[in-house]
């Protein structure tokens, strides 16, 4: 019997408005062309049909816009704010709570932030490496996983791309 596949996508915030215009970094909202090209990507995902069943996001303001454009675009039907996506979180902590749920073919977003979502995908896939992959604000990584309590090196990535191949 094989285990059912869990399909992760991994989803930068968009542009947010510059460093240090905001006392709080927590703050930062998506300037205004982050939105737009958020929208754009979001609508692109709707188009080739994309839904994921359970949406997670980073607290923070830009991060949180973004899961929301999500919904907007119907990806998902709502979101919920999930700690360890902030700056610095731990792809454990992650794979704990995955872990933890009884996922059948599942398909999942993580909404967060740079460089931590392509480390956290690149250890998933390759297993521990220094180097980094490039990934864009808006971008996706997809990321199959068929056991979240054995995945780190085992994983399958399926997608890879800057938002600029979504517009």
């Amino acid at each position: 019997m094989t285990s059912p596949v869990i399909q992760v996508y991994f989803i930068r915030h968009g542009i947010a408005a510059e460093r240090g215009t905001y006392a709080n970094d927590g703050q930062r909202p998506l300037s205004q062309k982050g939105i737009l090209i958020t929208e754009k990507v979001a609508q692109r995902l709707a188009a080739l049909d994309l839904h994921v069943d359970t949406l997670l996001s980073s607290p923070l303001m830009r991060a949180v816009q973004t899961a929301e454009l999500l919904c907007q675009a119907d990806l998902a039907t709502a979101f919920q704010v999930f700690e360890p996506l902030a700056p610095g979180g731990n792809l454990q902590d992650w794979l704990d709570w995955l872990g933890e749920r009884s996922l059948g073919h599942e398909t999942v977003a993580l909404v967060g932030h740079a460089p931590d979502l392509s480390k956290w995908a690149q250890q998933l896939v390759q297993g521990e490496r220094d180097a980094q992959w490039v990934f864009k604000k808006a971008g996706i990584i997809g990321v199959s996983l068929s056991d979240p309590k054995n995945s780190i090196g085992r994983s399958q990535l399926f997608w890879l791309a800057p938002p600029r191949l979504m517009l």
